[in-house]
């Protein structure tokens, strides 16, 4: 029998308390749509679903005829299978981290480590900085989707000073003026400084002194909408929001200094080393280096290192339209839309087959890849696959390099798919 190299994938589910309840979430709907004896409980949150072979959510192989049961140990057993480059660039490893998530409430404010300072956060405080890995990031929009990125360009943040005493008293006078000053000089490294020492303030303002102006704040901006006065100025929706899910935290704060982002369906946002965020509401699909290094700092119970967040932000503002990551459409094959990071990890394809394809070449790369479908049934074939295999709304394949995959369409409105690999 031929050594079989596409394979079916039945991946690991976690269960985050910020995710979106039962069928309501993106997830448990693709679990459900692949796998209809799965058990989906509507009171269980499913936010986040793992497609690859991080030790944490290591996917199984869905062929018995393979011996080895996840997909770690079979590329361990198999690096060929990721490609002559990759396997050399990343030690025999799968680089990328695929997955699909489903946020009801707000994650918390976060930024993930470059390399550099991943392997000392790891090698200091392991039982919070689990490896030594950088983990930029990418998601890209499958329902309308919210999230905060990056700073704000200074007018805006400057304005939030003068408009939200509540904001100024905990960031103090100085810093403000700072801040103002700054802004006017036209000095990108002054601006940088003057934002560092701002948000750094307002990040470290001890817990009485913040709970007491956000309490003072809230108070007031629900005064305000209820008499039917305009709160945009104080960012008011977005902050009782966020207080409504986090009640007394710091992170509320944020949503004066960070870009508010909304994609669409098909948009994204890359998110690289440093680069503040949070992720708000909505389903996207997200690839990432293959890490489960964060450091957060507010809107999570979770453990938090102020000092390290606010020493390691890139303070560059700039305005959320520059967040919006563009995807390229192919030029060997108008179905495919690369979005291609600034980073050697990940790369990853929107496939969208039109309904007037009946039979579609997923093409050979030279790097390992894994598909997941969104939309569409088919029955594909492979010289590396044992046999036929179905796909359809929540299926996933893993391809190996230099193997190509045929679908013949049986949906008469095409098919979506994301396929996340490495090309070097």
């Amino acid at each position: 029998m031929a050594e079989i190299r596409v394979f079916p994938l039945a991946c690991v589910v976690q269960n985050y308390s910020w995710g979106k309840l039962g069928l309501q979430s993106e997830v448990a709907q693709l679990v459900a749509s692949d796998d209809p004896t799965a058990h989906i409980d509507p009171e269980q949150p499913y936010a986040e679903l793992w497609m690859g072979a991080h030790p944490k959510g290591d996917a199984a192989i869905r062929d018995n005829r393979i011996p080895q049961k996840t997909l770690g140990r079979w590329i361990s057993a198999n690096p060929a299978c990721l490609g002559a480059k990759v396997k050399d660039a990343f030690q025999g490893r799968l680089p990328f981290l695929f997955k699909v998530l489903s946020v009801r409430s707000a994650l918390s404010i976060q930024a993930h480590p470059n390399k550099e300072l991943a392997a000392k956060l790891h090698a200091q405080f392991p039982q919070h900085y689990p490896d030594a890995n950088h983990k930029p990031e990418m998601a890209i929009a499958l329902t309308p989707f919210e999230g905060l990125c990056g700073f704000r360009p200074v007018e805006e943040i400057s304005a939030f000073l003068r408009a939200v005493p509540e904001l100024r008293a905990l960031v103090g006078e100085v810093a403000a003026e700072q801040l103002e000053q700054s802004s006017a000089s036209h000095d990108p490294r002054g601006v940088s400084a003057a934002l560092r020492v701002c948000f750094t303030r307002l990040m470290k303002s001890e817990k009485k002194a913040f709970v007491d102006q956000l309490n003072t704040l809230v108070q007031r901006i629900s005064r305000e909408a209820a008499d039917g006065q305009d709160t945009s100025g104080s960012n008011g929706d977005l902050l009782l929001r966020l207080h409504a899910q986090f009640p007394g935290d710091i992170g509320c704060f944020a949503v004066y200094f960070l870009n508010l982002v909304r994609l669409e369906p098909g948009e994204a946002m890359f998110l690289a080393a440093n680069e503040p965020h949070a992720y708000l509401q909505g389903d996207c699909v997200e690839c990432m280096a293959c890490s489960d290094n964060t450091v957060r700092a507010g809107l999570t119970p979770k453990f938090i290192d102020v000092l390290t967040l606010c020493e390691m932000l890139n303070y560059t503002p700039a305005p959320s339209s520059s967040k919006i990551f563009p995807a390229v459409q192919s030029p060997l094959d108008p179905s495919v839309f690369l979005y291609d990071p600034p980073v050697p990890d990940f790369t990853l394809m929107r496939i969208e087959i039109p309904s007037s394809i009946k039979l579609y070449l997923v093409s050979a790369l030279d790097s390992a890849s894994i598909l997941l479908v969104l939309r569409g049934t088919a029955v594909a074939t492979s010289t590396a696959a044992a046999s036929e295999m179905s796909l359809r709304r929540g299926s996933v394949l893993f391809v190996s390099a230099n193997e190509s995959l045929s679908l013949r369409l049986a949906s008469p409105d095409g098919m979506l798919l994301f396929r996340a690999c490495c090309l070097l």
